[in-house]
């Protein structure tokens, strides 16, 4: 039996991959990274690890990849569902169908501290809307060292997901994880925040009816934002003020529905947020910004 080297077996996934007419969005920009990826972890390897690309690739490694990259074209599911891990800015995640992929521009503002908006050291209540997985609520309260972080979720199956990602970075007592419709389970605790984030479901319907089938096995309740993709971007944003401090901030992620968004709050001045993908996908509005007349009527 001949021997793969390291290059031949990802040129083997790659070419499967490109066969299978597959959509490549869940951390992932093609076929390539996909193989590498795969190559690495079938062989019990990080995925910074430095490849010799020369070097003999295990046979047992070489199977696993096989049935990996066989199930990914079969099923088309995104490829964290099939191997249950996602990274995000270099942090790993626990992944299955009850949570989407990570995959956020919000991450890189939370690496960045919501710079200029507000004081790292000074921050300390933090409140995140549809946290899913947790991936962003963690990735706070690793930047954050002083902000204690609510994350809700209306999805109890979600948030299962979401404890086994917080138990994994021991921000148990950092992180408190609550089943709730947005606001309900804070809006009456007296709780007020420096910094409310959310990347909430905002694909519009004829979005919706269009999506490849990697998008198809995620959780919709996660996606679906109703005709116009704002359904609950309206009441993040018009509930908003109340949870705030003074000087605290609302920041939320609508993906590819800037000019819904600019519709929908055209009352408001939406700051956008520059992120490494697009200056479009993450407005940013200021207690200030959100409170009296402005709000009525979104």
């Amino acid at each position: 039996m001949t021997m793969n080297t390291f290059e031949q077996a990802i040129e083997a996934a790659e070419k499967h991959l490109l066969k299978a007419n597959l959509f490549y969005g869940h951390g992932m920009g093609d076929a390539y990274d996909e193989a590498v990826y795969a190559a690495l972890f079938c062989a019990g390897l990080p995925v910074d690890h430095d490849i010799a690309w020369e070097a003999s690739y295990p046979s047992p490694a070489f199977t696993k990849l096989s049935e990996l990259i066989n199930a990914r074209c079969h099923t088309k599911k995104p490829l964290a569902y099939l191997t249950h891990e996602a990274f995000l800015h270099g942090f790993k995640f626990y992944v299955d169908e009850r949570v989407i992929v990570p995959r956020s521009f919000i991450g890189e503002l939370i690496l960045d501290g919501f710079s200029p908006w507000v004081d790292v050291d000074k921050t300390t209540d933090i409140l995140e809307l549809c946290t899913g997985s947790a991936c962003l609520a963690i990735m706070a309260a690793e930047i954050f060292q002083n902000a204690h972080v609510d994350a809700i979720d209306i999805d109890p199956a979600a948030l299962e997901v979401a404890q086994r990602n917080v138990k994994d970075y021991a921000f148990e007592n950092r992180i408190t994880l609550m089943q709730s419709d947005l606001y309900t389970a804070v809006k009456d605790s007296g709780k007020r925040y420096d910094i409310i984030f959310s990347n909430p479901p905002y694909v519009n319907n004829a979005s919706m009816a269009n999506l490849p089938a990697e998008y198809l096995a995620e959780p919709q309740i996660a996606l679906a934002g109703g005709s116009d993709g704002m359904d609950l971007v309206r009441t993040i944003v018009n509930e908003a003020a109340a949870l705030l401090k003074p000087n605290g901030i609302l920041v939320i992620e609508i993906g590819n529905e800037y000019q819904h968004a600019q519709t929908a709050f055209k009352k408001l001045p939406l700051v956008w947020l520059d992120t490494s993908g697009s200056d479009e996908a993450v407005f940013l509005l200021t207690r200030s910004d959100l409170s009296g007349k402005n709000t009525i009527g979104l």
